[in-house]
Formats: structure tokens, C-alpha cells, sequence
């Protein structure tokens, strides 16, 4: 059973609400073959703890606003390294670069699909990585 509508929409405004904080190397995972307890997994990777809380700030208020969606659990706060959203549909990591770098989440959900992201997010990216002006 593939990802509900409703995942793949909330994985899309998770996505796009990080790229808006700039968030680096966003992808979406959909999980729901391989764990029962959730449709989508959304990773990114932030420089630094503060860039981490503002982008899960970010995250939170969008889904409330765009989705009618808040988390059922908030973990990983306190250092800012590696916080994770559970929309309960769909789970977001937000890591610092170390440990996604580290823990290599990519890696465990490889065989997994690839939900598609947004064409804003992959523009955002691409600016960034040209050293241009995100507007």
C-alpha cells in the first residue's frame, strides 16, 4: 500500500516550509511497505542548531496553517541536532549536517520510493547551490 494523499500532502508542505529555512538536502521517503506506524519519513540537515530550530519552527507552523496538522510528538528539542515531528501520517527529521552525515538515514530507507518534492524545493536548492539570492 503506497502513501496516502494525505501523507504526500503533508510531506509536501513539510518539504517546502524547510526549504523556506533553507534546510539542505531534503528528501521524502515513502515507508509505508516497510512500518505501520507511519506513511512518510521527510529528511533534511540544517549547519548549525539554530538554523535546526527555526526550520522545525518553520515545519510546525506551516502544517498548522496549510494542513490543519500539528505533531503528536516533538523529540530531540532540547540539543537542536536532530529533532523529530511525528504528524503521526508522516515523520520528520530535522538533523544538524554532523549526524545526518553520521547516522546516515538515507542509507536504511534506500529500497524505499522516493516521493516526489515540490517544484520549489528542488528551485531553492538549486539557487543555494549557485551562491544566488532565494527569493
Amino acid at each position: 500500500m503506497a502513501a496516502s494523499e494525505r501523507s504526500i500532502e503533508l510531506v509536501r508542505v513539510a518539504a517546502e516550509a524547510a526549504a523556506e529555512k533553507l534546510a539542505d538536502d531534503i528528501i521524502a521517503y515513502d515507508v509505508s511497505e516497510q512500518l505501520v506506524i507511519t506513511d512518510a519519513f521527510v529528511l533534511c540537515s540544517a549547519a548549525n542548531d539554530r538554523q535546526v530550530r527555526a526550520i522545525v519552527d518553520e515545519i510546525e507552523e506551516r502544517m498548522r496553517v496549510r494542513a490543519d496538522a500539528k505533531p503528536v510528538r516533538r523529540e530531540g528539542e532540547r540539543e537542536g541536532r536532530w529533532v523529530l515531528l511525528d504528524f503521526v501520517d508522516v515523520v520528520v527529521h530535522v538533523q544538524h549536517e554532523e549526524d545526518r552525515h553520521f547516522y546516515a538515514l538515507e542509507r536504511l530507507w534506500k529500497d524505499c520510493p522516493v516521493i516526489t518534492l515540490p517544484e520549489t524545493v528542488a528551485q531553492v536548492a538549486m539557487q543555494r547551490a549557485r551562491g544566488g539570492a532565494v527569493t
